[in-house]
């Protein structure tokens, strides 16, 4: 995704100064050409030889060594950057920077660029909330700056609170949405749901599926990179939301049914990835159930609400995606859910097959449009499969 594109590293001095190194692994593997420019203090933390082997790009330093003879250092820089990504980002290089204070290379850098600037902070929680700080933050983001909210956790100071650097990978997601070339959604609102629903039977147990949210996440990823606004309903997983979507968590498959209802009219497109429970416990029992002398017991089940059927009785000028993940007869079994359900598209996987799972990295699909079209897609990741599709809703949108 990064390939061919000039990003400009900027490291400031803090302790999460090693977390950059990996973030510069991550851009280099996706195909970045990546120059770093790293503050003084950045340089008390990490050597400068270490991002540069790793970028296979000088690391520059000092406001005054030039690139190249005929050029100013952080002229060139700003010039020739598709994105400024700043990690991390310090309160000083903040505050200077929303008070167009320029004092070295970064900070002159990117005064000078027109390409967009993301920040990912990294301070002490009392340091992060403290107003004059949050001030400066807000200023940047009125003229256009991007920011990443710090994670949670155990300080370097020993402090504990908001204030970590975002993880890496984190960091490697939200750049995407900037560098990408293709924009085709924007001003389109994508409603995805993604993973499984749980329906308890007692307080420790539940009924699920083996749903990893893994394409409904891929699908909400690749449509923000596009430039839509996207909302990810999800089912209980072991995902990070990804940046820059609204999030709305849920458990049972009534929660997702409210989530997804009260939601829908204001999307264009919806895309129905998550695995919801065709049933529920009849009686959810307060207490822990204990197993008796019985060889066998009785559970008693109501149905859910069908949520996609309900949306396809709804939907006006929306286009409504589903998936069917089945195990035998999977033309026939999706063609079927295509027809009764009102679906302008399905996507169809047999999840018995390697490499179509639940869990797996990718997925191996055929496409089933309104109008009797079919088309497979060769097994490829789910982040590719997520592209794929969107080329399809795009075109069908045209």
């Amino acid at each position: 995704m990064f390939r061919n594109k000039q990003i400009v590293l900027g490291v400031s001095g803090g302790i999460a100064v090693y977390k950059a190194v990996e973030l510069l692994r991550l851009l280099v593997k996706a195909g970045a050409d990546v120059h770093v420019v790293m503050t003084r203090n950045a340089c008390e933390f990490v050597a400068p030889l270490t991002f540069q082997t790793l970028s296979g790009n000088p690391v520059h330093t000092e406001m005054f060594n030039l690139i190249q003879e005929q050029d100013i250092g952080h002229i060139s820089l700003a010039d020739r950057a598709d994105l400024v990504l700043v990690a991390p980002a310090t309160a000083n290089v903040i505050g200077k920077a929303a008070n167009g204070l320029a004092d070295d290379l970064l900070t002159t850098t990117l005064l000078a660029t027109k390409a967009p600037v993301l920040f990912a902070p990294a301070m002490n929680v009392n340091m992060w909330e403290n107003p004059l700080y949050r001030e400066n933050q807000a200023k940047l983001e009125r003229y256009g700056y991007y920011f990443m909210t710090p994670a949670v956790g155990a300080l370097a100071c020993g402090w504990e609170g908001q204030g970590k650097l975002p993880d890496p990978a984190d960091i490697f997601d939200y750049a995407q949405t900037l560098v990408r070339a293709e924009r085709d959604m924007a001003g389109k609102t994508v409603l995805v749901t993604a993973g499984p629903t749980r329906e308890e039977l007692d307080p420790v147990r539940f009924l699920s599926n083996h749903s990893s949210g893994k394409m409904g996440y891929a699908i909400a990823r690749a449509a923000r990179n596009r430039g839509a606004n996207v909302i990810l309903v999800s089912g209980p997983v072991q995902l990070t939301p990804p940046q820059a979507v609204e999030f709305v968590g849920v458990t049972t498959a009534m929660e997702m049914h409210d989530a997804v209802l009260s939601r829908a009219a204001s999307a264009d497109v919806i895309i129905k990835a998550a695995a919801v429970a065709d049933f529920r416990p009849a009686e959810r029992n307060g207490q822990k159930v204990k197993k008796g002398g019985e060889e066998q017991a009785v559970l008693s089940l109501q149905r859910n609400p069908d949520i996609l059927a309900e949306l396809g009785r709804l939907k006006g000028q929306q286009l409504l995606v589903g998936f069917a993940a089945e195990t035998d007869d999977l033309l026939a079994n999706a063609g079927k859910k295509l027809e009764t359900k009102n679906l302008d598209l399905i996507v169809a996987n047999d999840v018995s097959q390697p490499g179509s799972g639940f869990d797996g990295d990718t997925n191996a699909v055929q496409l089933l449009y309104r109008d009797g079209q079919r088309e497979e897609l060769p097994l490829m990741s789910k982040d590719e499969v997520a592209w794929a599709l969107l080329d399809r809703i795009v075109r069908q949108q045209q």
